[in-house]
């Protein structure tokens, strides 16, 4: 029985924004943050509390969900709005306002291990990003301890990969089109000069 049922019956929430809806301005406006956040991110999670209901995937956290339910093809609508709320939710945090500059020194010391320079990462990053075909998202992640840049399409994320994600870009065209149109590698770069963050990043580090 479930002792908790009487407070759990929308088990999982939307987060928060970090921030004000307007606060990533000019980079991402409030109106794609409010369609973005406000319709797209709230359709998975809404989505997944109905497929859930009744089910043993109501007790579980979003990341258990993820990997009880990867390639599955019986799951696949419970895994694929799981993985898309949790990938909205750690992407919204790998953005900051005034964003971009240096990273903490113990990331730079890995990122200067893994690419060279904090400039080939961010072109890695932009290349995972503007060639994913379709939709998807770019991940830089933590993979047997040292730094990686790996995209994925639609839900899917490095969690069902065992990596650890560090921050990620979504190249879903609802992440970019009101503001950008067909110009995703805009969007990209601008991302990754003036919005990117790698205070989160580093956090993630652990």
């Amino acid at each position: 029985m479930n002792k908790n049922k009487t407070v759990s019956a929308a088990p999982q929430v939307l987060p928060a924004l970090p921030y004000a809806e307007n606060a990533l301005a000019p980079v991402i406006s409030a109106n794609t943050i409010g369609f973005h956040y406000g319709k797209h991110h709230k359709g998975y999670v809404d989505n997944l509390n109905k497929l859930a209901e009744g089910t043993k995937f109501e007790e579980l956290t979003l990341e258990e969900i993820i990997t009880a339910t990867a390639g599955k093809a019986d799951k696949a609508a419970i895994f694929n709005n799981a993985s898309q709320a949790w990938n909205h939710a750690f992407y919204w945090r790998s953005l900051t306002p005034k964003g971009g500059g240096e990273p903490p020194a113990a990331l730079k010391q890995k990122i200067a291990a893994a690419f060279g320079t904090l400039e080939d990462c961010k072109k890695e990053l932009a290349a995972a990003a503007t060639t994913q075909f379709g939709s998807g998202w770019a991940w830089l992640v933590l993979d047997g301890g040292k730094l990686k840049v790996v995209k994925t399409g639609n839900a899917d994320s490095p969690l069902t990969r065992g990596m650890k994600p560090l921050l990620t870009i979504d190249v879903w065209e609802h992440a970019y089109y009101l503001d950008y149109q067909n110009r995703r590698a805009d969007y990209v770069g601008a991302v990754l000069e003036k919005l990117v963050n790698w205070e989160f990043a580093a956090a993630n580090l652990g």
